[in-house]
Parts: C-alpha cells; structure tokens; sequence
C-alpha cells in the first residue's frame, strides 16, 4: 500500500496516523517539535495540551459526552489514553496531561507501521495521501504554502469570535424576525428599552476580560473590536454600532426600540445564532451574564463562547468537503484546529474521520461520512455547509444535530444521545469493513 502523510502530531494528527496505522497503512508522521517550537508548547511530545486538560463534560445529556462515546466506539487512540490517566474533574473528562501525551506519543513512536519524522514540513508532499493537521499555530514557511493553494479563502492568524446560542434557547414571545429597513428578514432581533440598556451597560462594562497568554496577545483591528471594548468608549457607542436600532422597528409596538441586538443564523436550519458585533474576549462565566441580561436570551444556552487570540484556520465552507477533503484537492484532508473546530476532543474526532478517510482513499475506496444524527457526522456537515461569510470554529453542542420534540430537555437529549450512538456504530461497522483483516 501506498503511504500516507500525516502533517502534525497534536491531538487531530496522532488520532490520524495511529486510525491510518489500525488499519495497516504505512504512514509517515511529521512532527517540528522539538527541533523548533511554537510559542504556545513546551515539550516535543505528541498531543501536548497547551490549554485546558479537560476533553469536556460526559453524561447522556452532554454533547462532547456523546461525541467521546462515539470515538470510544471507533477504538481513538487519544480517547483510551485520556481513560487510563483521567484525574477528578466532576462531570468532565480531565487528564494528567504530561502522562497523556507521553502515553500517546510513546504508543505512535513504538508503532510498527509509524515512521516519526522530526523536521518542520515547508512544502506539500507531490504524491500520495496527505492529512493536514498543524493546528492554530501552524508554522509560517507552510502557512505561505497553504494559502498560495488555497487562494484568499485561507483565513490568517486572528480569531475573532462573538458568542452562539440554541435556537430553541431563544424566546420568541421578544425577540422578533426583521431585516434592517423592511430588506430581507434573514435576522433575529432583541430589543432594548432605555432601562434595559442601562442595565445592560452596566453588565457589560464590569465584566472581567481573559488575559491572554503571551503567544496570543494581539492588536484588535477596528472591523473586529470586543463589544467591552466599544462600550469602554462610551456609554452610547454600542448603541451607534452593533446595536443600532435605526430601521427596526419592533412589531409589537411599531417604534424603534433604544438598542437591539441581532441574532444571525449559524446554519442552514437555523439551530444556532451568533449575536452579531459581539465579538469578545470576555471570560466565560462573564460573557453569560452579559448574554442572558439581552431581552430574549434570559435563559440562552451559549453553544460556543466568544474569542480573541491567534488562530490559523480555514474557512472550511468555501473549502472543504464532509469528508474533510479538500474540494479542489481530493487527495488532502484536514483535520483538527486548522479545519474550523474548536476543543481537544473535536480535533481528535476530525483526525479520526481524516485517517480513516485517508485509509480508504489510499485502497481505491470512497471516502465517508459519519450520520446526520452523530455528533461527528453533524460537526463536519457543518463545516462544509455552514455560511462562509462569517465562518467561525465551532465545537460540539446539540445544535449540530437534529432535534426530537416531546419531553423535558434531559429526557429529549438522551434520546438524541441513543440515537446518535447507536448510528453512528452502524454506519462504523460499514466504513471498516474493508479492513477487518487488521482491525482487532
């Protein structure tokens, strides 16, 4: 068989090269670390987890809970190392994370289908099955490459994000359907009167910032400004931004309100929205109270939280296939942070997805793609379909996948728990079968 390249050794690239290795393909892992380092890792080992050490919450009603069940389902390598060195973290999934990633990186480096090669990759391999997986800090000789393939849809170096919440979360007895001067009504809209401005204000302006890392200190552009930095410049700055109200009227009364906060759809079926402008650096717990105080988002489920950092990554609509191949590139995937998604768990995922994909491709076979109703499968038909205009990472959460109606949100999420699993264990059982020789 022809060998395959894996480009990266983080979470998404060793859950590549050890699916690709499972499955009896020769695959060759490059890895620049230690040779030459990034401002955010401290070791040379496999997976290093530079952030949190928790792979988020378990459970049945959880949406990263069912998507580690799938991948403990599909034997990740990264998912049974996380087991085995977990520590006490309530209802997460945390870990030990120097043992973590030395079990992963000594498992890789001692496999017999594994060639580890230590050196920084420039340029694109020419010939065979390539899996892209250098994260958020992906070094600039490559970066340059990618983006003379790629073209302008390449996104480059900041992250600016705003905060999405469940559609179902929103109350529409307030919030209200228009487009700005009667054009097309694609947005949600919550009003603000003046008292509920003020008390928003307040919210907002004493709310604590995340203090950013060394390696991800930036200059806000004027384009992408945090909402808490508008409304540092005044009292009514927000309101003559993101806020402004002119030109949509609230249909219950027929007036302007004071402020409005616009919601813009995340997905074709509208299960997410993202608050239009509020883009922010704001620490999570913060960014809750500041959403719920909005008219209408009292009781929103943020899905995911607003940033501001350094992040290369793509604009995976305009670019990538559910498979993870690139469109006009069908010979290379792309896995993890790179591709647009966000959490250690969610790389892993899409790097299980890209090696098994990748081992398909190399045997002649066509690629495949997890079912709606799995949270992988519903992570990466959102990546190729989501809008590109304003394309952001994205984690796992319900929104990804269809609903079920009837029952208490516990009862309704279990179920879509069961079902998710419970297909994406049938659709696993047909996507391996080509290599039950080496699958044990």
């Amino acid at each position: 068989m022809k060998t395959v390249h894996v480009i990266g050794a983080g979470l998404a690239g060793s859950e590549a090269a050890y699916t690709l290795a499972r499955l009896g393909l020769e695959v060759r892992l490059y890895e620049m670390r230690p040779s030459r380092m990034t401002p955010a890792h401290r070791t040379g080992e496999f997976a290093e987890l530079v952030c949190s050490n928790s792979l988020g919450g378990e459970g049945e009603t959880n949406a990263k809970g069912l998507l580690q069940a799938e991948m403990r389902s599909a034997g990740s390598l990264v998912l049974w190392a996380a087991d085995r060195h977990r520590v006490p973290a309530g209802g997460a999934l945390a870990v030990e994370r120097e043992e973590f990633s030395s079990e992963i990186t000594q498992a890789l480096e001692r496999h017999p289908k594994v060639k580890v090669l230590r050196q920084e990759v420039v340029a694109l391999p020419e010939e065979g099955v390539v899996v892209l997986a250098t994260g958020p800090l992906t070094a600039e000789a490559l970066a340059q490459r990618l983006q003379e393939l790629l073209g302008p849809h390449f996104l480059s170096f900041y992250d600016a994000a705003a905060p999405v919440v469940l559609g179902e979360s929103i109350n529409h007895e307030v919030v209200y359907r228009a487009g700005r001067y009667g054009q097309s009504a694609d947005y949600l809209n919550c009003p603000l009167t003046e008292e509920e401005y003020r008390r928003f204000y307040e919210v907002l302006t004493q709310a604590r910032r995340h203090t950013p890392h060394d390696w991800e200190r930036l200059e806000f552009f004027e384009g992408c400004m945090p909402i808490e930095e508008l409304a540092r410049r005044g009292y009514d700055t927000p309101r003559f931004g993101p806020m402004k109200p002119v030109g949509l009227p609230d249909p219950r009364t027929g007036k302007e309100p004071y402020a409005v906060v616009q919601l813009r759809a995340e997905d074709p079926q509208g299960r997410m929205w993202s608050l239009v402008g509020f883009q922010t650096g704001l620490k999570w717990g913060d960014q809750k109270l500041v959403v719920q105080s909005i008219p209408g988002l009292e009781k929103a489920e943020i899905v995911r939280y607003g940033v501001m950092h350094r992040n290369t990554y793509l604009c995976a609509p305009r670019l990538v296939a559910p498979t993870l191949q690139f469109r006009q590139h069908p010979r290379l995937l792309v896995a993890g942070v790179l591709v647009g998604v966000e959490g250690y768990l969610e790389s892993a995922a899409t790097g299980f997805l890209a090696g098994l994909n990748a081992a398909r491709l190399a045997l002649g076979l066509s690629p495949t793609v997890p079912p709606e109703e799995s949270m992988l499968g519903g992570l990466v038909r959102y990546l190729a379909h989501a809008n590109p205009e304003n394309f952001q990472p994205m984690n796992a959460n319900w929104g990804l996948v269809p609903p079920l109606e009837g029952g208490k949100k516990a009862e309704r999420r279990a179920r879509m728990y069961r079902r998710g699993l419970e297909a994406f264990r049938v659709w696993l059982e047909g996507a391996l079968a080509p290599f039950e020789a080496f699958v044990g």
